[in-house]
């Protein structure tokens, strides 16, 4: 079996097969400390690299020692104090630990630390994520197409060479050129090796076979005849075609602390859909009293405030899905972030909508209500929807910054068999 080692060399002289087998090796402990990492950053540092680290125990590796005792058979040359014969102790095994600074507690815990990019660190917060029910639809006029392998033809774009198929082509064109040569040279050579021959048929004989070689060596290494070219023809493909409400509650009983945590939460989700799905909307409503469809920034950093009514955030967005996304071509989720306040006569109403209107339309709706205290009006009217929409419908409470990362992951988790 051959082994290609890679040494390329990829900032600060690492060596990139070297660095991604350590990422592969280690990814269950990288994926705690991203983990814990996420809960410790600010809205604006979400998708930044970091310096990760993890306990030096967990990379220890096992090593061969001397034990005690054995029979050493040889004495290794250039030495000054032995000689052919002599009979030498074993040494004793040395251990090759590092020292570091005393601790007044008893007990601690070497660090290992190296920093991972910007790429790497969204490859490990969103490893095994998805959207749920994602269908992939022939659309009118709007098909998207891919390359795909069509064989081998004998011209085409260099770049497109297929150095293995041309190699092949022109041995064969070289094998089925210079077989009768090569023939009639075995004969000749094997005649000059006899040994009764007369001096003219010998001369004949050399002649011949220098007329054989040079025959041979005009049959040219490789020709134009001999190219082939890799063929890719484009060929439509079904869009997986995706809408992303994200509906958030922006209302006076909605503390600051609070709209952070929401803020937090969308800024992941919104990070995971535009990583991993090119073909995605996002759809951003603010509400309080009324709700209003804005932009990515003013979403996350505006700071108008107001009553509740969350039922004006559901009907906006089922106008919007009417006029701009039919269920029949688009892909629809939507992920909500509420405390959970809410008129008590206005809590019906959104579970009208939702049931009625809303969830037969939608893939999958996240409700996430962001509070420390017991669950909310709104909470106890939409958990009569899991019992007829639960594969489309879900709901998690987040009461601290620790608790975004692991919601999110548990609403997105990728389903077996996904």
């Amino acid at each position: 079996m051959s082994y290609i080692v890679d040494r390329r060399l990829n900032g600060r002289h690492k060596s990139t097969v070297n660095r991604q087998r350590f990422l592969d090796r280690y990814k269950a402990q990288i994926k705690d400390a991203v983990t814990d990492a996420i809960t410790r950053r600010s809205i604006t540092d979400m998708d930044r690299g970091d310096s990760i680290s993890i306990p030096a125990r967990d990379l220890s590796e096992p090593m061969f020692q001397h034990g005690p005792g054995g029979i050493r058979q040889r004495v290794m040359p250039g030495n000054r104090e032995f000689v052919r014969g002599d009979r030498l102790p074993r040494p004793e095994g040395q251990g090759n630990g590092r020292g570091g600074q005393a601790s007044d507690t008893g007990e601690g815990e070497d660090q290992f630390v190296f920093n991972i990019s910007q790429e790497e660190f969204l490859n490990f917060l969103f490893d095994d994520l998805e959207l749920p029910r994602l269908l992939k639809r022939q659309l009118a006029g709007v098909e998207s197409f891919q390359w795909q392998k069509a064989g081998i033809i004998q011209s085409g774009n260099p770049a497109k060479i297929n150095i293995v198929r041309s190699m092949r082509q022109a041995s064969a064109r070289r094998m089925a050129l210079g077989s009768s040569s090569r023939q009639r040279l075995r004969v000749v050579e094997k005649n000059l090796a006899e040994t009764d021959l007369d001096e003219l048929t010998r001369l004949a004989l050399l002649e011949e076979a220098q007329i054989l070689r040079r025959k041979l060596s005009r049959i040219p290494f490789i020709d134009t005849l001999d190219l082939r070219y890799n063929h890719h023809v484009r060929v439509p493909k079904p869009t997986a075609q995706a809408v992303m409400f994200c509906l958030m509650d922006v209302s006076g009983s909605m503390t600051q602390e609070t709209k952070d945590l929401a803020k937090r939460f969308f800024i992941l989700l919104y990070l995971f859909l535009k990583r991993n799905y090119q073909r995605i909307e996002v759809v951003f409503i603010r509400h309080h009293t009324s709700a209003r469809e804005v932009d990515e920034q003013e979403f996350f950093y505006a700071r108008e405030t107001g009553g509740t009514i969350v039922s004006s955030a559901l009907e906006l967005m089922q106008d919007i899905l009417q006029q701009r996304y039919p269920a029949e071509t688009w892909n629809i989720y939507a992920a909500q972030a509420s405390d959970g306040d809410n008129w008590n006569e206005d809590s019906p109403h959104c579970v009208a909508l939702l049931q009625s209107g809303i969830l037969p339309l939608l893939q999958y709706y996240a409700y996430i209500e962001i509070t420390p205290r017991e669950h909310q009006s709104l909470w106890e009217s939409y958990a009569t929807l899991l019992e007829s929409f639960g594969e489309r419908f879900a709901m998690q409470q987040i009461s601290s910054a620790a608790d975004i990362y692991p919601v999110f992951r548990s609403l997105f988790a990728r389903k077996p068999g996904g």
